[in-house]
Formats: structure tokens, sequence, C-alpha cells
């Protein structure tokens, strides 16, 4: 019995959830945008320089919110592999195989805006902190399922293979969180906590925000763009795909 509602299931089909993504594409283009405008105009104009660390802890509001999105990506992704293992959807496989670029990305500016704030502070470019290490690993995780993918011919065990690897890697991301609790590190802990306040002051906490909504959205965005292009060439020979095509000459 149907209660009259929208059917949300039907678009974990790739076919409903193409034109439904190009949709969604310019509602985060836009905010992508306009966040990376006032953010940056934020860290570089409005946010007060730091009593300690001076100007040279502005690479903060870039380095944070890049560690925040490299981190929640690669469980979003091992979420999209773990339903393609276990509920078999075709489209989520695609979502994982979307998200991990862009994942890696932001793994990689977290890494280097860090080396960058690290050189000042403590006098190195890289030192084998447990936060640094645990970071690096996620990188190469990515760059792993992302090869692992594009070694294997055959889709469906390529979706199997570089799923499996995205799960096994999920333990490396409390990790990363907790290095600062676990082990002593030269690495800052959070200054941003669910349980205690900000020991920033309001103006930078919301400087990182806008970072973070901005990244956000930069990530669906690209993520989107993406698992179109993905889904058009895994369907390639559906007879949809070959109604647009023909649609658009």
């Amino acid at each position: 019995m149907s209660s009259g509602g929208p059917n949300w299931f039907k678009y974990a089909s790739p076919m409903a959830f193409y034109p439904l993504a190009g949709r969604l594409i310019p509602w985060f283009a836009v905010p992508a945008v306009v966040l990376t405008a006032i953010g940056l105009y934020m860290t570089f104009f409005v946010a007060p320089v730091d009593y300690r660390q001076g100007d040279a802890y502005r690479i903060m509001f870039i380095h944070v919110p890049a560690a925040w999105m490299s981190m929640w990506l690669y469980i979003c992704m091992a979420v999209y592999a773990a339903l393609g293992l276990v509920v078999r959807t075709r489209l989520s496989s695609m979502m994982a195989q979307a998200i991990a670029p862009t994942g890696a990305m932001f793994t990689f500016i977290a890494l280097w805006t860090g080396a960058f704030w690290g050189k000042p502070m403590w006098g190195a470019w890289w030192v084998w902190d447990a936060r640094l290490t645990s970071e690096l690993i996620l990188l190469f995780l990515y760059i792993g399922v992302m090869a692992l993918r594009a070694a294997i011919d055959d889709t469906r065990r390529a979706d199997r293979a570089s799923g499996l690897l995205a799960l096994v890697g999920v333990v490396n991301v409390p990790i990363i969180y907790y290095s600062v609790q676990w082990w002593n590190t030269l690495h800052q802990g959070a200054s941003i906590s669910m349980t205690a306040a900000p020991t920033m002051s309001r103006i930078m906490l919301w400087t990182l925000l806008v970072m973070t909504f901005a990244f956000w959205a930069h990530a669906f965005v690209t993520s989107l763009m993406r698992v179109r292009g993905i889904i058009l060439e895994r369907e390639r020979h559906a007879e949809w795909v070959a109604e647009m095509v023909d649609e658009t000459k």
C-alpha cells in the first residue's frame, strides 16, 4: 500500500539519481563559492592576530577544515562501500568511487598546510608525530582504494576489492582523532569539543565554521559531478543513456 509520499528509494537507481545529482549541483556550487570567498576574507582580514603564533596561525582556517573533511569523507566512502557490499546497490559503489578523489585531495591539503604551519611552530616541515603519521596513512589508504579499483578490469570485482580495503581502513580514522590523547604528541589538542567550550575567540570559531561549510559544499559538488560521469561510463550501454544522448543531439 502506498502512503502517497515521495518514493526516495527510487534514487538508489543510477537512472533516477543522475538527473537528481544534476539538479543538486548548483545548490551546492553557489554556497561553495560564496562561503569560500567569505571564509578567506575573514581568515586574512577579520580574524585577529594570535598572541602566541602571530599571523602564522591563520593557516589553521584551511588546515583544520581540510583535516576534518579528510576523515569524514573517508567514513562516507566506507559507508557507501559497505552498502555496495551488503545491499549490492550499484549506486553505492559508484558514490564510494566518486568520493575517494575528493577525500584524498583534502587529506593532501591537510598534510601540506600542516607542514607550513609546523615549520614556524616546531622548526621542522615534518615530524613523525602520531597525528601526522596516521593522517599520512589515511592518504595512502585513499590512494590504495583508487589504485586497487583502477587495477582490476572487472567492475564488480573492483568494487568488492576496493570496498573491503576502504572498510579495513576505517580503523585509522579514530586513531587520527584520538592520537593526541593516546600518545604524547607535538600536535595540539582539539580547539572545539562537544563537551567543552571552545578555546578560541568567537570570530575565530565563526571563521573556522564558514570554511568548514565551504569545504562541505565543495565536496558535495565534486562528488556529484564525478558520480554523474561514473554513471554514464558504467551505464553507457543502457537504453536510458542512449535515449538521453539522442535527445541532446
